[in-house]
């Protein structure tokens, strides 16, 4: 199965790969690896995301059933990415909220929205057992 080494791939789509790399590269710190014509291969905190060049965006996206991010070990990368999000004025898709307090799978998120609104969501368990 997986090793430590594998990465995660995941495709998207973008409107337009300078936005798409100045979100990404510029206001979360991510890694440019390459960038062609028609898209932009991201180092996205250890796992890869490829921005495709696409007519197909959602102009008012939902945050169910279809979208992706980071679950955090620590609360303090979570705090620091959002502490970076709201310095370089990222969109916010949803400011941070609490869910399911005093349950077993309480925890803490936000949600951004790129360019090409995709939904990004950032998340951190009190109870690191509820990470899967």
């Amino acid at each position: 199965m997986r090793d430590h080494e594998d990465v995660f791939h995941l495709a998207i789509p973008a409107a337009d790969l300078d936005a798409a790399q100045d979100f990404y590269v510029a206001g979360l710190g991510c890694k440019l690896a390459r960038r062609y014509a028609d898209r932009i291969t991201l180092d996205f905190f250890g796992d890869q995301v490829v921005c495709h060049l696409s007519d197909c965006v959602d102009e008012a996206p939902e945050l169910y059933p279809r979208h992706f991010g980071v679950t955090f070990r620590r609360r303090e990368d979570w705090e620091r990415l959002l502490r970076l999000a709201r310095a370089r004025g990222l969109s916010f898709f949803a400011e941070p909220f609490h869910r399911f307090a005093g349950r077993a799978e309480e925890h803490e998120s936000f949600v951004l929205a790129d360019p090409s609104n995709n939904l990004l969501e950032f998340k951190y368990y009190d109870d690191p057992r509820m990470m899967y």
